[in-house]
């Protein structure tokens, strides 16, 4: 018998990209691995880290002692290597129909990579961008910081509790849950992480808007 569907409603959906909409594994698995060989870390335990977050706050979790300017010239080549790396990006399943049902409806992008980044793996990836974009410049804090969804609510308008947010990360779905909103997880990454409810792929969500503005997201969890 198939499982019952979980209904959610809202006003506006808040969007993180890797993992989200965007399946950039290829790229981030090669970027850090090769991070974590300089390093001498376990890439696995590293990726486990990184994942989510901007580079250098991820360097600086995994090496606390290290001094920042170091972290922030790694992030700098790394962004480099992942601005001339598209090999192997392509779209979550279900996110090229996910995000044309979204069309004239309110969402953001809130991602923790830089805005030329976001562009280039969204273009690569075949995918629209939304017009409202919080992108690693847009706050002074990396997620699991709350800040990118508060600054993702208030540049659509609605206050945190009316906003459901999309997300694959630990990092990416703490700081969401910490600005006071719901989580759709979405992948095999975010089971573990608690999120409100949880889909394995954007095929499982619909968005049906009403005419009061109210959003209901269906997610088939069977």
């Amino acid at each position: 018998m198939p499982a019952t569907p979980t209904v959610l409603t809202t006003q506006a959906l808040l969007l993180d990209m890797d993992g989200t909409l965007v399946n950039s594994d290829a790229v981030v698995e090669r970027c850090w691995h090769r991070w974590a060989d300089e390093q001498g870390l376990d890439p696995a335990e590293v990726l486990a880290v990184a994942h989510g977050r901007q580079g250098h706050a991820a360097m600086a979790r995994l090496l606390p002692e290290r001094p920042m300017d170091l972290n922030l010239a790694d992030n700098r080549r790394m962004l480099a290597e992942e601005h001339a790396d598209t090999d192997g990006i392509v779209p979550v399943p279900g996110a090229p129909a996910f995000l044309a049902s979204l069309a004239g409806l309110p969402h953001a992008l809130v991602t923790s990579a830089d805005d030329r980044l976001a562009r280039l793996r969204m273009a690569t990836a075949g995918l629209p961008l939304p017009e409202t974009l919080i992108t690693a410049e847009s706050v002074g804090a990396s997620k699991p910081d709350p800040e990118a969804f508060l600054k993702g609510a208030a540049a659509l308008g609605f206050a945190p509790v009316d906003c459901l947010a999309f997300e694959d990360s630990e990092a990416g779905i703490t700081a969401a849950l910490a600005a006071g909103m719901p989580v759709v997880g979405i992948g095999p990454r975010a089971a573990a992480h608690h999120p409100t409810i949880h889909a394995l792929t954007l095929e499982q969500v619909t968005v049906t808007p009403s005419p009061d503005g109210t959003l209901t997201i269906t997610v088939h969890t069977g």
